[in-house]
């Protein structure tokens, strides 16, 4: 008896030593993601926007100016690269483009405002991954700040602003007189290396950041913010993107905080460049509109090794939403989501396997997607009204689902609704839905999600007793 309690406590013993280095290896890769190389780089070249006959008063455009200056500063792109610096003033201009190897820096009441004529936004092909326009079919309006094919791209500054001066945009999509789906106002295609950090990004016209075909992209310490009811202003919308960090962001939209999206139907299977490799920590934010952190629902590339982390979600629709739907194919996994706290959301965690939104009838409703091994560990939430809404696809069950360490105080009496799905839990409360109740551990933390590296102790109460549970 003697030897087996040893052999025991030998056993979980190793156990922990493995998933102490697990932890650090996952860490270090974190860490390494989210390291700014280009940062600390001082660019040899420099100029300030009014050399090329910038305005800054609010009311002259100065679309040809930021082309001008940007034309020049391409001279020096094997030199060691540029800076472009926006002072003080309103910058009002059209879309533009970057270069590679420059550096866009805004002063502190630097503010480049969006053109509110459309015609200052040229039309686009649409992306490859989707087909078509998202909203209509056909082109799209061409981003505010716009490259592609790019390398070592910096976007920051002392807290200055991009202002999309949205609101025109807003009212064409509700009145439906939009021609074309609407503007970006960052968006950079197939480019890597791209730093977006200490900015405040207001009232874009659509989706606010996004990376769209990109390799090692940092978003850092930006403020992103448009009013409640705007439709579809997504904050940070990493597509078809891998090796991507998001740390340290405000975000106050009125749809998703991010969106991690990888091409809509046909066209994304076809292009099957999926998003992975994510990394998202230190998110504060709320919606009545969207939610927190959605993956989705365009996802038919694929996403994959999701890691998110002490986040902050408060007065929102949702916290966590997986939206998806027949005929989208490709497949949500590894995904691992810890340290959340949720105060006042309407629907903590939410899989909407009806977003059935499609870009041409040539998709196929047999396209089912794979869901599986996406853990959520340590959340905490006040005045919860739903804990969980989990709806997987008939005769698609979504698998491998773990919920570990929860606690919301919910204000329903049916706090967890779920069907095809299937997945364990421990330390559930409210108790969860019965195809999740079967135990994580002894005999299945190894079908969640990065759960063998967080054995060892992290603030939780119980650990051992999980270990030696039958």
């Amino acid at each position: 008896m003697v030897n087996f309690v040893c052999i025991c406590f030998q056993l979980v013993y190793l156990l922990l030593v493995l998933a102490f280095f697990s932890h650090i290896t996952w860490a270090v890769k974190g860490n390494s993601l989210c390291k700014q190389t280009g940062m600390g780089e001082i660019r040899p070249h420099s100029v300030t926007i009014t050399e090329f006959g910038a305005v800054g008063d609010g009311v002259t455009l100065n679309t040809k100016a930021f082309q001008n200056a940007i034309f020049y500063l391409n001279s020096f792109a094997d030199k060691g690269g540029a800076k472009l610096f926006v002072p003080a003033g309103r910058w009002l201009t059209g879309s533009f483009d970057l270069i590679s190897h420059l550096t866009l820096w805004l002063d502190k009441d630097a503010i480049i405002l969006g053109s509110m004529n459309s015609d200052d936004w040229p039309v686009i092909d649409p992306l490859p991954s989707y087909g078509r326009g998202r909203e209509l079919p056909g082109g799209r309006h061409r981003s505010l700040i716009y490259g592609r094919n790019l390398t070592d791209v910096i976007i920051t500054g002392d807290n200055g602003t991009i202002d999309g001066q949205g609101s025109v945009w807003w009212n064409w999509f509700r009145s439906k007189t939009l021609n074309y789906t609407r503007p970006h106002l960052v968006e950079l295609m197939n480019s890597t290396g791209v730093v977006i950090s200490n900015l405040t990004f207001l009232n874009s016209p659509f989706w606010t950041i996004h990376p769209v075909y990109c390799s090692h992209v940092i978003v850092q310490d930006v403020t992103i913010l448009a009013p409640l009811d705007s439709p579809n202003t997504d904050g940070i919308d990493p597509d078809s993107s891998d090796d991507v960090c998001i740390e340290d962001c405000y975000i106050s939209t009125g749809d998703d905080l991010i969106s991690i999206k990888s091409g809509w139907d046909e066209y994304g299977i076809s292009f099957a460049r999926p998003s992975r490799n994510i990394i998202i920590r230190r998110l504060t934010g709320h919606n009545q509109n969207g939610s927190g952190i959605a993956i989705g629902s365009e996802m038919s590339g694929g996403v994959s090794e999701v890691y998110a982390e002490n986040i902050y979600f408060f007065n929102s629709s949702t916290g966590i939403i997986l939206k998806t739907a027949r005929g989208r194919g490709g497949y949500v996994r590894n995904i691992y989501i810890s340290n959340v706290t949720l105060v006042g959301v309407d629907t903590a965690i939410f899989f909407n396997s009806n977003f059935s939104q499609h870009p041409d009838e040539f998709y196929d409703p047999n396209s089912l997607p794979v869901i599986e091994r996406i853990t959520f560990k340590d959340v905490i939430g006040d005045n919860i009204k739903v804990a969980g809404l989990l709806k997987g696809i008939e005769g698609d069950s979504f698998r491998h689902i773990c919920l570990l360490n929860i606690t919301l105080d919910v204000t329903t009496k049916s706090p967890w609704n779920c069907s095809n799905i299937q997945g364990y839990s421990s330390l559930v409360s409210p108790e969860t839905c019965e195809p999740l109740k079967e135990s994580i551990y002894p005999k299945h933390y190894s079908d969640c999600y990065l759960l063998p590296n967080h054995l060892r102790s992290s603030g939780n109460q119980n650990k051992g007793s999980w270990l030696f549970s039958s």
